[in-house]
């Protein structure tokens, strides 16, 4: 039995030393079987960095609809890995494949892998709030929970088991990951919802991070709020990276050029390419890449 299936066989996470060579030889595997079409780093950089999930031929159905098609990509651990492409490309479906969120949607089918850690997240015995847990996710706009501030944050802790005594750490500790604690110390009782949409989405990161998660995925995170609290979220990417592995869908490529360490670039459904951001944005290999980058199309 495995810890997706039993919660409390979950490994504790990897080391850099005792893991990279395993990781890398998996990354490259992955490497040597995308098409032709698609340019991934090189052998030597994979070797840098673990690998803490992993698309494999994945290919996802909305009913006949086929959005993904046999997509195949590495998301590197304590890096932040940026999605862009034009709407309806399937960005965000391959994001929300990376939790199991689609399996919501009953006309929803997948074929192919993602792999957490090595393990096929898809395999029948997957225990979802485990997996849910280990990989959060913060939707396109803010959406508390109707109740106050603290309680956001330790309902996730409660639904896992938690004792009470460990809810105030716990909520302390995620305000202030999501720089938000200096704002809403002196007001934890008040409801979450009399926040600005700023401050409401940190709290979801917040709420996010008190389960104490592995992988956190950003759907347009910014996409509803103003410049200065676009900023705010932006710089907490960036920190966030240091504890976890992050992955945000954006329709602002100048957002993913600021914020990530890599870029996929997807097109109606396929991955056209997948480099470090700076290869991305300065000189790609794909001449789509480079047509979409410079604003021709999308």
């Amino acid at each position: 039995m495995n810890w997706l299936s039993n919660p409390k066989k979950a490994p504790l996470k990897k080391s850099l030393d005792a893991e990279n060579e395993q990781e890398a030889n998996i990354a490259i595997k992955i490497a040597s079987e995308l098409s032709d079409t698609v340019h991934i780093v090189s052998d030597d950089l994979i070797r840098t960095h673990i690998v803490k999930m992993e698309a494999r031929n994945l290919s996802h159905w909305y009913a006949d609809n086929r959005v993904l098609v046999d997509i195949s990509m590495p998301v590197f651990q304590n890096r932040v890995t940026a999605i862009i492409g034009p709407s309806g490309c399937g960005k965000t479906t391959f994001l929300r494949d990376f939790n199991r969120m689609n399996d919501l949607i009953s006309i929803s089918r997948v074929s192919g892998q993602v792999l957490l850690d090595g393990q096929n997240i898809y395999e029948k015995d997957v225990n979802l709030v485990t997996l849910r847990k280990r990989v959060g996710m913060v939707f396109q706009k803010p959406n508390p929970f109707p109740m106050t501030i603290e309680n956001n944050i330790a309902y996730g802790p409660h639904v896992h088991g938690i004792k009470n005594e460990e809810f105030q750490r716990i909520v302390e500790s995620s305000l202030r990951k999501a720089a938000l604690w200096n704002e809403v110390k002196d007001r934890l009782t008040d409801s979450a919802l009399s926040l600005s949409g700023g401050q409401q989405q940190r709290l979801c990161i917040a709420r996010a991070l008190s389960v104490e998660p592995e992988v956190l995925l950003f759907d347009e995170p910014c996409s509803s709020l103003d410049p200065h609290a676009t900023a705010k979220i932006e710089d907490l990417i960036t920190k966030l990276k240091e504890e976890y592995t992050v992955v945000i869908v954006t329709h602002n490529m100048q957002q993913a050029a600021r914020v990530s360490d890599y870029t996929a670039f997807f097109n109606l459904g396929e991955l056209i390419e997948f480099n470090r951001t700076q290869k991305i944005f300065s000189s790609p290999e794909r001449k789509m890449t480079e047509e979409y980058i410079s604003g021709r199309f999308g």
